[in-house]
């Protein structure tokens, strides 16, 4: 890459699938969250020591002081991988369609999880979120289609979990249920008023979810791609986008 570049864009680098390396000069300061998306075959990206934005270790993108993990390559063929002490954010796609990955620890340095983070990993079966976690996006396990269980530390303050189903703490608001677990029918707690934005998208192996009275709100895309839904009369607030699937 020319030594002149400044900006790389969103989706710059989208399905270049031949591309198995990248060096970033010092003078990038601004880089696109998907600017690598669907390179396949992508297995390392290094950052030039003198750029001031960015940083880079083992070939995984980070910001300058590496508090953020920005990108994984795709085509790097770890199984598994531990995300480093310093970490306090993972960011928007990080490790976007890693397919490959079987287990990722998430470090009790980390406080946020982006959006699509972990979008499309498809071999992870579980991850646990530590105590120090207090944000994560809504679309964060998207397309993890073998991820059965998303497990919670009892002592954070912000999460929660039931069988391996993501919760915010006191359990009124069921978040994310995992697309890979495999019960066909689910009852959701007395105790959940809201079913968050994307809680059930694509779970289609779930052929009944009971829904109670307790449950006043339906967010969007809450039951993407999901059919014969039955909403009790409790509900008031449903989003017109509660049964549309993402990408």
């Amino acid at each position: 890459m020319s030594k002149s570049v400044k900006s790389i864009g969103e989706c710059a680098f989208n399905g270049c699938a031949g591309l198995t390396s990248i060096s970033i000069p010092d003078r990038v300061t601004s880089l696109g969250t998907s600017a690598f998306s669907g390179c396949t075959n992508l297995s390392s990206i290094s950052v030039d020591e003198n750029n001031k934005d960015y940083s880079s270790v083992d070939g995984i993108l980070f910001n300058r002081d590496k508090t953020s993990l920005l990108r994984y390559p795709i085509g790097k063929q770890q199984l598994s991988y531990t995300i480093p002490d310093k970490v306090a954010s993972i960011g928007e796609f990080a490790f976007n369609d890693c397919a490959s990955f079987t287990s990722i620890s998430i470090s009790k340095s980390v406080k946020s999880i982006g959006a699509y983070a972990f979008h499309g990993c498809a071999s992870l079966t579980n991850i646990f979120v530590p105590d120090s976690v207090s944000n994560i996006a809504c679309s964060a396990f998207d397309n993890c289609v073998n991820l059965s269980s998303i497990n919670v530390d009892e002592n954070n303050k912000d999460y929660s979990s039931v069988d391996g189903i993501l919760f915010n703490k006191d359990k009124t608001s069921l978040l994310r249920y995992p697309i890979g677990k495999q019960q066909l029918s689910y009852i959701i707690p007395s105790s959940v008023t809201s079913i968050g934005e994307k809680a059930f998208e694509k779970c289609k192996k779930l052929t009944s979810i009971t829904i109670p009275d307790s449950v006043k709100r339906v967010e969007a895309q809450a039951f993407g791609g999901l059919t014969n839904m039955t909403i009790p009369k409790s509900v008031t607030n449903i989003s017109v986008l509660a049964f549309v699937a993402d990408f």
